[in-house]
């Protein structure tokens, strides 16, 4: 048993942070400090399980729910319920539960759904970036988590990358501002703040967790969980610099990347995940493993656990998140440690980071969700703010060809719209909503762009919509005033959004053709990354928008294009030509893309802008 409250340092909630870790890390045993390191599914959670292996911390895949569109006090009752398990055991660590959190809490039923990284890079507000993660750390408090996996600070470098859309651009100097996002989730620290140490400001934030250490972005052909191929100056400049802007605003957590770098992989990578990230960058919160990457360290992947085990520990990771095999993995970190394979200085290392985390983030004071907080998932306040990112998101890239097409007149006659992705609410929050890879339909509360369009026109004015446009529709072309096509990617995530082609899906480029052919049509691109272009798109339309992956609030789109708010994005990334030039940024040599990194026009311009 413990001993008396008034002798346990750790449970006084006035004792310095470093005083607790110390007291409660004494107290520890050696399966009690490995499960503090070990982190589970929420399939393979349990009462019975949390008590036992004295578990850690609890984890969300996304579509892994309580139950079908369970809202966000169902899953308070199913966080809260681990969470008493835990509060039970010997000592009473509290678990940390994440989720993944990456564009709003995009998992659970109703929430608001920000605009995915690559369009919030776009907008290059640093402030909105902040305000949407203070935003997302109240609807993830609400359903009872601790932790966002959030910011990605990739710079992609490839847009075949399946995960590009999770990057807010291809620069250091664009991502690094975007990681405002950790300030906005955990609140932001005061000048004061020691660099490096982990901060929460409060019942109302969030721990953070900046990935994927490093270089995920930069793999060769854009291959998820590849190889980045780089001298360690470029690593440093192109995929580090945005770590040291995310550890000096606190952030708690940092998650190692699947990928290698030449040739090694970062989940095994003593160099950089010690010497580099804790040592020079002086980071003293936890990093933790990504799904199953331990797995990834062996051919064919899970295959000789015990040695994965081992030389991931030993390189620096700290908290294990181990899905389903958690019992193999804590046999054999305690056989290591047994063994002296794994030095219990090592494990120690690991659990005071983990604790002193805790203890920043008041959990042991306020385990247990806030249900105060309930009202602020979906509401309006929020989805405004989601509504405005949306507007600042868009990249127009083409406007007419001798005057401007755009503002469109919202009291015309007639108009149509036509496309996969006009009234599809799932397609236009694209992957990591609801699910990992997405769904299509009306998955969530939101409004579609149909829905928009329909609740912003005159109401003399007259909406034909047809998901793909019949020959008798477009045979009556002269009959209306102009055409929207909004065409684009079905959503997906990692390496099942891989693509060497990145031609648009469902013929879009045909139907994009067919329609400009016959009538003054305005096309709204919805992707994760930039797409081929084909000549009759560019050539057979009036009008190009790049809406990325807005999310939940298709207003947002509206409000612009018919003139209501100017708009403002800038591409965060190159587009490229065609795919062969790829990779092709800013700095490649013999920089001919079809539109520059930093390229955006407004409603009076027809002729290129300058890049920024």
């Amino acid at each position: 048993m413990v001993d008396n409250e008034e002798s346990c340092v750790y449970k006084n909630r006035d004792a310095p942070v470093e005083a607790r870790v110390k007291d409660l890390l004494s107290r520890m045993t050696l399966p009690e400090k490995i499960g503090q390191m070990t982190q589970i599914g929420r399939y393979v959670a349990s009462p019975a399980v949390i008590a036992d292996f004295f578990i850690g911390s609890v984890l969300n895949a996304a579509g892994s729910c309580p139950f079908e569109d369970a809202k966000s006090s169902d899953w308070a009752d199913m966080i809260d319920g681990f969470q008493r398990s835990a509060l039970a055991s010997r000592l009473g660590i509290p678990i940390m539960y994440g989720i993944d959190a990456v564009h709003g809490n995009n998992n659970v039923y109703g929430a608001t759904v920000f605009p995915h990284n690559i369009g919030l890079g776009a907008t290059r507000d640093a402030d909105l970036v902040r305000r949407i993660g203070a935003a997302t750390a109240l609807e993830v408090r609400a359903c009872g988590a601790h932790w966002a996996f959030a910011p990605c600070v990739a710079a992609v470098r490839d847009p075949r990358w399946g995960r590009c859309y999770e990057s807010y651009g291809e620069v250091a100097n664009i991502v690094s501002e975007m990681t405002s996002l950790v300030s906005g989730l955990q609140g932001e620290p005061s000048k004061e703040h020691p660099n490096g140490y982990p901060f929460l400001g409060g019942r109302k934030n969030v721990v953070a967790c900046a990935k994927h250490f490093v270089g995920d972005g930069g793999t060769d052909k854009g291959i998820n969980e590849g190889n980045t191929i780089l001298l360690y100056e470029e690593l440093e400049r192109i995929h580090i610099a945005p770590y040291k802007k995310c550890i000096a605003q606190g952030v708690s957590t940092i998650m190692v990347s699947y990928s290698s770098w030449n040739g090694n992989k970062l989940h095994s990578h003593y160099f950089l995940v010690t010497e580099v990230l804790k040592q020079k960058l002086g980071f003293k919160g936890y990093v933790v493993s990504d799904w199953e990457g331990l797995d990834r360290l062996s051919v064919p992947p899970g295959s000789n656990y015990r040695n994965c085990v081992k030389i991931a520990i030993n390189a620096g990771i700290d908290m294990v998140m181990v899905p389903f095999r958690f019992e193999e993995f804590i046999h054999a970190l305690r056989d290591l440690v047994e063994s002296g394979e794994v030095l219990m200085a090592r494990i120690n290392d690991a659990v005071e980071r983990i604790l002193r985390v805790k203890f920043v983030a008041g959990l042991f004071e306020y385990p247990l969700t806030d249900r105060s907080l309930l009202p602020t998932v979906g509401c309006k306040e929020h989805r405004e703010l989601a509504r405005e990112a949306v507007r600042k998101s868009l990249v127009l890239l083409k406007n007419g060809k001798y005057a401007p097409f755009l503002p469109l007149d919202s009291n015309a006659e007639r108009i149509l719209v036509v496309g996969t992705h006009a009234d599809d609410l799932g397609y236009q929050c694209g992957g990591w909503t609801k699910t990992m890879y997405g769904q299509g339909g009306k998955i969530t509360i939101g409004t579609t762009l149909l829905d928009a369009i329909k609740a912003t026109v005159g109401d003399k004015t007259e909406v034909i919509y047809e998901k793909t446009p019949s020959k008798e529709t477009l045979a009556c072309g002269k009959s209306f005033s102009y055409a929207i096509v909004a065409v684009g990617e079905s959503p997906y995530a990692e390496t099942m959004g891989d693509n060497s082609e990145l031609v648009i899906p469902f013929n879009g480029s045909e139907i994009v053709a067919a329609v400009g052919e016959k009538i003054p049509t305005l096309v709204i691109l919805f992707s994760g990354r930039p797409m081929v272009l084909e000549p009759a798109v560019l050539e057979k339309t009036e009008a190009l928008v790049a809406a990325w992956l807005p999310g939940t609030e298709g207003q947002g789109i509206v409000d612009v294009i018919f003139g209501d708010y100017e708009f403002q994005g800038k591409l965060p990334v190159t587009w490229f030509k065609h795919v062969d030039q790829l990779p092709l940024n800013i700095e490649s040599n013999g920089y001919f893309p079809l539109f520059p990194l930093g390229f955006g026009l407004n409603c009076d311009s027809v002729v290129n802008s300058k890049p920024i």
